[in-house]
């Protein structure tokens, strides 16, 4: 015979026409006592009935449940986080099936980790019909006046029953405020608890009494309808009169940055350091929503912060001031819940499902809705901008940290801004979505599985910034961008100091500096020697300059390329001067062909670095910052002039510098056979001293890659993926790659299209020039792709074999047997463009960052 569900006190049963498999019971109490009343009778009754009864405990108070007791008890850390939180109840309520009880730590408790009402609203809305849906029964409980009243709606919405408990003159009373598909004459009346009966109060002076006694013990007013978050931020208000060296400002900037900054302990520790009271408070009266902002948001503010506070330099006067909004993360995941996608969420968070759920999971991101209370913030964020040019970005809970830079990882989009109110408004909703769908990009998954950070919460913030730039006609732009390093470990002479920096220094937006474009070169300048470049003649100049600019085509309401020498010759309100010097030879010839009103401009910035402060402003700024990290930085920044020619710094981004420097010695072997040379070269290389073994090699025949067609180019890369793939580890099997052109361009003509996912189990990869086409490498220091092989911890090495002292003897390869076709015989009939060799004898390569040299050979 079945026993019927019970709460353990059949009078109560009674009361609300019988528990229901199903149920999910939210018992709203004064104190963690009046809970624990109802708690013992329904433990009791489950393990006299053999149940399978489960305590979920998280919370400060005192355990509801004895430690001697045979419940099966789970310990969660709600700190870790929701997604981690909400993840573990999930699998804990997967592995105990049908029928399980329940009896979960106070809900209100969620608050001191989580500090928002939303979040335990989300919590309650993906774990309730769980726990429905597998037949269970579950105990919730809230304290009375703690929530704000949507909070108690969605509850309200979502459970099967919700239970008011007071405790008035020494009894308890009972008021059922919702029980579902079930109705009595007297259900819905509040009950005087008897013990073996329930007494409805059916005397309206009786009723009077203990409601209005209820009442009156109640939170009420405006800040009982708020969010327990916005009242934290009306109390750090109240503060703002105090010294910022009282208790408890200090007490309350630790909470606040504890709540909005991250987890990240260094980066907190930093925040802590540097950001006032006064600053979280503005930080909050820019937020959207609740929650983290993220570590580019967190980054950014931080090293503003540092830099104002030195005294020692006037950087008022040579900082522009960001103008930012922010997207806190619990957005991030209300998105997820509100739109019904949690449980895909949860099963992409499988082994099974990691990636193979994704591609769904990502569609999904890109088409939901938000609340309108998001959708109303959102509205204002684009009346604030009006039509000045917006970036969004990503600024997720683990970017820029120490350790994990995700760069590029996740989408930034630049919004030009033009148009009518809802036409703005339509493209950063599409802005918002594409970046939260970015989360699910393989190459930000294989980054975070290999990083071990696959199964932490990685919520999407987003920090919302006016772009740095000047009107210029029909464009929008500044006049430089760049990436920032305080160490230089791209120096390719070794009379260079790596401890003096570097930048990457482009005209325009920035993107032609953080990412591999299509055959443009940025400005690689070491800072100790800022006009010395990594080649020496003009014709090399020229070539390896940058030849287009990426900006904001405001007639055309979106991010455009134009040629740069066209661009400078048709603005005369810039200061070409500064950016460019003419071709001396090209212009010879365009004259000697008289054409007219053509020049032929050369990006090199000589005035700019020469004539200027520009790079010693910058070295200081990136000590000052490397200074108060104390760690190396890595920064984004723009440029721009004021009217009477002043120079402003915009500092977008900032996070420790993921690099490695002279970190052991090593031995370079004083003779080597030159018929055992595989490849030797100077310079240009990457990843500090290493002296490693070599046992299997990729090598793309670039005169065949660039005789093929373009399907098989595309081919040839998903085939490197799959050898990639198949490489155990990088200890037992460390793979040397190497190839025509730039690895990881999104161009086929350049080099070959591989994902970072697709190369990231290699140990050195190697570029070669190939002087029959276009195939090039690209010297990326400061890039996205550079921050990936650094922190993969890849060797990288560019070969040029027609200069001078470099060797590059292919014939070493061909002399191996090409295994291709028998381990990854489906590709067999592309045996003529990539080998997969593993040396019989010995294959060591050897670089040393002092002398910049760099060998591979057989031993």
């Amino acid at each position: 015979m079945l026993i019927p569900p019970s709460t353990g006190i059949a009078a109560f049963d009674k009361v609300v026409s019988g528990i229901r498999k199903g149920d999910n019971i939210v018992w709203q109490v004064d104190s963690i006592e009046d809970y624990q009343h109802y708690v013992t009778p329904y433990v009791n009754q489950a393990l006299n009935d053999r149940r399978d009864i489960v305590y979920i405990r998280f919370a400060r108070h005192p355990r509801l449940i004895p430690e001697n007791s045979p419940v099966k008890t789970y310990e969660l850390m709600p700190s870790k986080g929701f997604e981690s939180f909400s993840k573990d109840v999930h699998n804990i309520i997967t592995q105990h099936g049908l029928d399980a009880y329940y009896v979960f730590d106070c809900l209100s408790d969620l608050l001191i980790a989580w500090a928002t009402d939303l979040m335990i609203g989300n919590f309650f809305m993906i774990t309730c019909p769980y726990l429905y849906e597998l037949d269970t029964i579950a105990y919730f409980a809230l304290l009375r006046g703690k929530h704000s009243f949507k909070t108690i709606a969605r509850i309200r919405d979502t459970t099967q029953l919700l239970l008011d408990v007071y405790d008035f003159e020494g009894d308890y009373y009972v008021h059922p405020l919702k029980v579902l598909n079930r109705y009595s004459p007297t259900m819905f009346l509040p009950h005087r608890d008897l013990g073996d009966k329930f007494a409805p109060i059916t005397s309206s002076i009786d009723a009077t009494r203990v409601l209005s006694h209820i009442t009156e013990r109640t939170a009420s007013g405006p800040q009982r309808a708020m969010d327990y978050w916005d009242r934290l931020f009306i109390k750090a208000e109240s503060l703002t009169n105090k010294s910022a060296d009282s208790e408890q400002v200090k007490e309350t900037v630790d909470e606040l940055c504890r709540l909005m900054i991250g987890r990240d302990k260094r980066m907190l520790e930093l925040a802590e350091k540097h950001l006032t009271l006064e600053d979280l408070i503005n930080i909050k009266s820019r937020l959207i929503g609740s929650g983290f902002i993220g570590g580019k948001a967190v980054g950014m503010l931080v090293a503003q912060k540092i830099l104002q506070k030195d005294k020692s330099f006037d950087w008022t006067n040579r900082l522009e001031p960001h103008d930012s909004f922010y997207i806190g993360s619990d957005v991030f995941y209300s998105y997820i819940v509100e739109n019904g996608w949690w449980k895909l969420l949860m099963e992409q968070k499988t082994k099974e499902g990691y990636f193979n759920i994704a591609p769904q999971m990502k569609q999904n991101l890109l088409r939901g809705k938000f609340p309108d209370e998001i959708k109303e913030r959102f509205t204002e964020l684009i009346e604030y901008f009006g039509q000045s040019p917006i970036i969004v970005r990503s600024s997720s809970l683990l970017e820029d940290s120490f350790g994990n830079a995700f760069a590029g990882k996740y989408l930034s989009i630049f919004l030009v801004n033009q148009g009518g109110p809802n036409q703005r408004y339509q493209n950063f909703e599409e802005a918002v979505r594409k970046i939260f769908a970015s989360t699910m990009n393989e190459d930000a998954l294989s980054y975070r599985l290999q990083r071990g950070l696959d199964q932490l919460d990685e919520q999407m913030a987003l920090l919302v910034q006016r772009v740095s730039g000047s009107y210029h006609e029909n464009y929008f732009f500044p006049y430089l961008a760049g990436v920032g390093n305080s160490y230089n470990a791209f120096v390719w002479e070794p009379e260079l100091d790596p401890q003096a920096g570097m930048i990457r220094l482009v005209f325009g937006l920035g993107t032609r500096a953080v990412d591999r474009v299509e055959d443009d070169y940025p400005q690689i300048i070491a800072l100790d020697e800022p006009l010395k470049r990594p080649y020496s003649n003009t014709q090399d100049a020229v070539r390896f300059s940058q030849h287009k600019v990426d900006l904001l085509n405001l007639s055309e309401n979106r991010q455009d390329t134009v040629d740069a020498p066209e661009l400078l010759g048709k603005n005369n309100d810039i200061d070409t001067d500064m950016i460019a010097n003419l071709d001396v030879e090209t212009q010879r010839r365009i004259r000697e062909s008289r054409m007219k009103g053509v020049q032929a401009w050369v990006i090199t910035f000589k005035k700019l670095l020469s004539e200027t402060d520009f790079v010693p402003t910058m070295q200081r700024l990136l000590k000052t910052l490397e200074k108060n990290y104390d760690y190396p930085v890595d920064i984004e920044f723009t440029t721009n002039f004021t009217s009477d020619g002043q120079m402003k710094i915009n500092l977008v981004q900032c996070r420790p510098l993921q690099t490695k420097g002279i970190v052991t010695k090593v031995s370079m072997p004083k003779t080597i056979e030159p018929q055992k040379i595989l490849f030797e070269s100077f310079g240009r290389m990457m990843g500090g001293n290493i002296s490693s073994p070599i046992k299997q090699i990729i090598y793309v025949e670039p005169q065949a890659y660039q005789d093929a067609t373009l399907d098989v180019k595309y081919d040839v890369a998903r085939l490197i993926g799959n050898l990639n793939r198949q490489i155990d580890s990088r200890e037992n099997t460390p793979t040397i790659i190497i190839g025509p052109g730039r690895w990881g361009t999104t161009t086929p003509s350049l080099g070959v299209p591989v994902s970072f996912a697709e190369i990231n189990k290699i140990a050195v990869m190697v570029e070669i020039a190939y002087e029959g086409g276009n195939l090039m490498p690209e010297l990326s220091f400061g890039t996205h792709f550079f921050q990936d092989l650094v922190e993969t911890d890849i060797f990288y090495a560019a070969i040029f074999p027609q200069m001078e002292k470099v060797i590059f003897n292919k014939e070493r390869i061909y002399e191996m047997p090409n295994l291709l076709g028998e381990i990854s015989p489906q590709n067999q009939k592309y045996e003529g463009i990539v080998r997969l060799c593993r040396p019989k004898s010995q294959l060591q390569i050897i670089s040393d960052i002092k002398s910049q040299r760099v060998v591979c050979f057989l031993s």
